[in-house]
């Protein structure tokens, strides 16, 4: 999200065109959140985890190899970041909630909102660095490359907790 304005701008794309892909993108970050929820609780934590790794892969894949000149692509692919990012954020949140005593629920959920802020502000960053070094297409592979990581770390840890329980019981 944060190299897509400079990377449309130094193709030649004005304000209005960068203000519809970003504002496409922030629409789908949050405007899902009501349906997500529904779909966190109806078709499961693990499996929206999993939706939210396939779905940033795709923005990935369709930014990297995205026409320059195509404002469509680029809104299609800014808004399926979006979209994998209110997946993720819903089932995590979820299954943060799932894991955690209620007396510990706030503080715990607390910290958690700190870090996704300081990895949030980490990763515009390092986007910065990785574009002055290499691509918008390398960035964009790298992510969607990064987000397939979701999917092991979410089975891994929910094997991890099911084990858990059965030893309690």
């Amino acid at each position: 999200m944060t190299m897509t304005p400079i990377h449309m701008a130094h193709h030649g794309h004005g304000l209005g065109a960068i203000g519809l892909v970003i504002g496409n993108h922030i629409g789908s970050m949050y405007l899902p959140s009501l349906v997500t929820g529904v779909l966190v609780d109806k078709v499961g934590r693990t499996a929206m985890a999993i939706a939210a790794g396939v779905t940033l892969l795709l923005a990935g894949l369709l930014a990297a190899f995205a026409s320059s000149d195509s404002i469509l692509v680029l809104i299609i692919a800014l808004s399926l970041l979006g979209v994998g990012w209110n997946f993720g954020l819903i089932s995590g949140t979820a299954q943060v909630v799932d894991s955690t005593a209620s007396s510990q629920r706030a503080k715990t959920q607390g910290t958690v909102d700190v870090f996704i802020a300081l990895a949030g502000a980490s990763g515009g960053a390092m986007s910065g660095m990785i574009v002055a070094n290499t691509s918008y297409t390398i960035l964009s592979l790298a992510g969607g490359g990064l987000s397939l990581l979701l999917i092991p770390v979410v089975i891994w840890s929910r094997r991890k907790g099911k084990r858990r329980e059965e030893s309690d019981v």
